[in-house]
């Protein structure tokens, strides 16, 4: 029977890591600013809360919203109703209601509706702010994204890290910014920042600094009409976000967003490049077409997916592990089973690792307690346990995944100290 050994992957994982040759990229999804560290560390809500606290504040707003969205949540199913259902149920509605009526709310009703939800969705994922203050040091200390700073601070490496994301919020900036960590984000100019699509395609440009890409757009970010030109400004009902709808694949066709995508296919096109994603579920089509077509080319670039499973786990029949046994290039890494090589199977270790090798390999991989064959689940152990080498991947979580990166940095200056003291 097939298995995947994690310990054999992660090996190979390391020494990507380690050297200096790769170019090494990230895209972070909303779940890695769902990361925690205490319980003041800042998160951006996941979709299911999000779509519960905007529901709430734009019913109390106007009753016949809230009608209107109970009827609408009816209608779809609540499996079904969340703030990107929704928004894409209200774009249609808006497109062919004409001078009718439909959940008791007309064309311009539709309108003010969808502009509501998005002012909330911007609201919510503003956690930067406090009033109209920044946040405290002691709060982005306690940022998971500031440990990943302090990684890319310390990793030695030909190529800048790339992070490419899909989060409109302020998390990697606050975490760069604490670290003093000079990135490029495609903005050129300082009284009045300007999206300069040329530098961003240009994998040359700015060649040591860290690269911060969101893909989605940014809170500040705003088309000016008097210039025609993407500035950076202060965050207002007037930022330009690519909005989880079903427009999403239209606007991406857009500026900045164009350049954006393209920035993403050219690092994939350029050889040795390593993608890792987390946090990132794979839904968004626009994105995964410029992987895969990327990845198609005459390149020796990799993908590896760390996919968050918790809630649903990866399995042969998905859409996303047929996505991954029908490319090579693609290894997706859940909690209890993979797929690499085109390949699907669970995780399972080939052997029982001794006492030493246990502590490196709980950084990466739990190991499920021993069983007992002769008992029924929850009757007394009689001694007899078995060792069964499965276990839960646990790099899928954000969180989980800078503490590892951290570890590798401490462990790479420990051996480089040996190695001097040895000559």
């Amino acid at each position: 029977m097939l298995n995947h050994d994690p310990s054999e992957y992660i090996r190979g994982i390391k020494q990507i890591l380690i050297s200096d040759k790769k170019r090494i990229g990230f895209l972070f999804g909303a779940g890695s600013s769902l990361a925690t560290k205490s319980d003041k560390t800042l998160t951006v809500p996941a979709i299911g809360k999000m779509t519960q606290m905007i529901v709430k504040a734009v019913g109390d707003s106007d009753s016949r919203f809230k009608t209107a969205l109970e009827q609408i949540e009816s209608d779809m199913g609540a499996d079904r109703f969340n703030v990107e259902t929704l928004l894409s149920n209200l774009e249609q509605k808006v497109a062919f209601i004409g001078s009718e009526k439909l959940n008791g709310l007309q064309k311009e009703d539709f309108e003010r509706l969808i502009t509501n939800i998005k002012k909330n969705i911007r609201e919510i994922v503003s956690v930067h702010k406090v009033g109209n203050d920044i946040v405290p040091q002691d709060i982005v200390d306690d940022l998971v994204h500031t440990d990943f700073a302090d990684w890319i601070q310390h990793a030695e490496r030909k190529y800048p890290i790339e992070i490419f994301t899909t989060n409109y919020d302020f998390l990697f900036e606050l975490g760069l910014e604490q670290k003093e960590i000079p990135y490029y984000d495609g903005f050129c100019g300082s009284l009045r920042p300007f999206f300069n699509p040329e530098s961003v395609e240009d994998l040359s440009f700015l060649s040591k600094q860290t690269k911060l890409w969101k893909i989605h757009g940014s809170l500040g970010w705003r088309f000016d009409k008097a210039t025609e030109k993407i500035l950076r400004v202060n965050p207002d009902d007037e930022d330009l976000l690519i909005y989880p709808s079903s427009l999403k694949y239209k606007d991406s066709k857009k500026q900045p967003y164009e350049s954006l995508l393209d920035r993403l296919s050219n690092f994939l096109r350029a050889d040795d490049s390593i993608l890792i994603t987390c946090g990132y579920s794979w839904g968004d089509e626009h994105i995964n077409s410029r992987i895969i077509s990327s990845l198609r080319t005459q390149t020796t670039s990799h993908v590896i997916g760390l996919i968050f499973d918790e809630y649903s786990p990866l399995e042969i029949a998905s859409d996303l592990s047929r996505l991954g046994m029908a490319n090579s290039k693609i290894s997706l890494y859940g909690s209890r089973s993979a797929v690499i090589g085109c390949k699907f199977a669970e995780w399972r270790l080939k052997s029982e690792p001794s006492p030493d090798d246990t502590i490196t390999l709980n950084s990466y991989f739990d190991e499920d307690a021993h069983s007992d064959q002769n008992d029924p689940i929850g009757k007394k152990v009689t001694g007899e346990e078995v060792w069964t080498g499965k276990g839960k991947f646990l790099l899928s979580d954000f969180a989980q995944l800078v503490a590892f990166l951290n570890a590798l940095v401490s462990d790479n200056e420990i051996k480089k100290l040996g190695e001097h003291v040895k000559k």
